[in-house]
């Protein structure tokens, strides 16, 4: 297992395109959810323990060995917001396009060949994981600090939030980012055990309606 394997996937500045997403925060900086470091705290603790969890589970289930495709279905099934669903398979394009670049994988050739227009980022991030010898709880950290560090620096920018307070909501969600992802992992053996049924359910409304009045809007800082 290489920890600086790790380290690439997790980097910011790995071309995955994160930086144009906001994961939410911009949609909920328009409507009042989040105005500091403080709301910005609470909205990245709802995201981690929804979003985050689901994601993260997908991507140690993939690096388990689950059946992609299965897994791609599973995650559609949980994104019931069309705009999430085409912003996650942008994502996971990118995400495929530079991992092909970087650690070259007949498995990801595969997955790229079988959704030429990007699978779910989390599917593909599980497969990238395998790809760079990762196990299922490196993916699972990968994906779940995903899932709240986009709204963070994206907030930084959206409201000219001092960095160093978005770094500390961070810091202070640390402990729930090891409890979330040990959830994952622990969730994602059950899928190999039983099926993708066993996927959590964790669901957000306001994530899903904030999206698409997001992509509704004419002029936006992010994509989604």
């Amino acid at each position: 297992m290489s920890r600086g394997a790790l380290l690439v996937l997790a980097d910011g500045r790995f071309p995955a395109g994160g930086h144009a997403h906001s994961g939410g925060a911009e949609a909920a900086v328009k409507a009042g959810r989040v105005t500091g470091a403080a709301s910005l705290g609470d909205f990245c603790r709802g995201r981690l323990h929804t979003a985050g969890l689901v994601s993260a589970t997908l991507a140690a289930a993939a690096v388990l060995g689950v059946d992609p495709v299965e897994l791609d279905a599973a995650a559609d099934a949980r994104t019931p917001s069309p705009a999430l669903r085409v912003a996650a398979r942008k994502l996971g394009r990118q995400l495929m396009r530079a991992a092909r670049a970087t650690w070259p994988s007949a498995e990801l050739d595969a997955l790229a060949r079988e959704f030429p227009k990007g699978a779910h980022q989390p599917v593909v991030l599980g497969l990238v994981a395998r790809a760079a010898g990762l196990g299922a709880e490196d993916a699972a950290y990968c994906a779940a600090y995903e899932s709240v560090s986009g709204p963070a620096s994206a907030t930084v920018r959206l409201l000219s939030l001092d960095p160093f307070d978005a770094t500390a909501v961070l810091a202070r969600l640390a402990p729930e980012l090891d409890l979330v992802a040990d959830r994952a992992v622990e969730a994602g053996r059950r899928v190999v055990d039983e099926g993708v049924d066993a996927l959590p359910c964790a669901s957000a409304p306001l994530l899903e309606i904030g999206a698409e009045a997001h992509a509704a809007w004419a002029v936006r800082l992010f994509a989604s």
